[in-house]
């Protein structure tokens, strides 16, 4: 079993109901098993546009391979909609699954890059990974938690328990 953590989020249609939707449909997920979901958080767009983001974190173990494990994150995104407008990088979606770390593995191919190579530049990415992995280290960086004053202006907010009391 390899431990991974998944970023999570949404800004178009219900983000909140569309990562409860996500965190079911990984908990299903074949030869994974869902350890923790951090709260939820409202984020304000980076490098995108649109109305605010719904983000969070979630830690797996899984057997799957790390290229099968994302494809299946991409079949979660499709089941909710998810539009990739060609020639529109970071546009508004119904749904977004990215692999941030897939164990100490460090891959850049076509398909997948580990660890993802934004995700120390994120609020949205570090705070909640922080939340349910305070140790977290990012194979080829270092520890997460340094990252923090760099992203420190980018604006999160951890929503109330309420609005996602039943993700689980």
């Amino acid at each position: 079993m390899t431990k991974a953590f998944i970023a999570l989020g949404a800004n178009l249609g219900d983000p909140v109901r569309a990562l409860e939707a996500a965190l079911r449909g990984i908990e299903n997920l074949p030869q994974t098993r869902l350890l923790a979901a951090s709260s939820f958080y409202r984020t304000a767009p980076v490098d995108s546009f649109g109305p605010d983001y719904v983000n969070a974190v979630a830690a797996v173990e899984t057997q799957l391979p790390a290229g099968e494990l994302l494809r299946a994150l991409f079949s979660l995104e499709e089941a909710a909609h998810r539009v990739r407008p060609a020639g529109v990088h970071n546009a508004p979606r119904t749904l977004d699954l990215d692999l941030l770390l897939y164990g100490r593995l460090v891959q850049t191919d076509s398909f997948l890059t580990l660890p993802h190579p934004r995700m120390h530049q994120r609020a949205f990415v570090l705070v909640p990974l922080l939340e349910i992995e305070p140790d977290c280290e990012i194979p080829g960086r270092g520890p997460a938690r340094r990252f923090l004053t760099d992203v420190r202006n980018q604006a999160i907010e951890k929503m109330p328990q309420e609005a996602a009391k039943e993700r689980l």
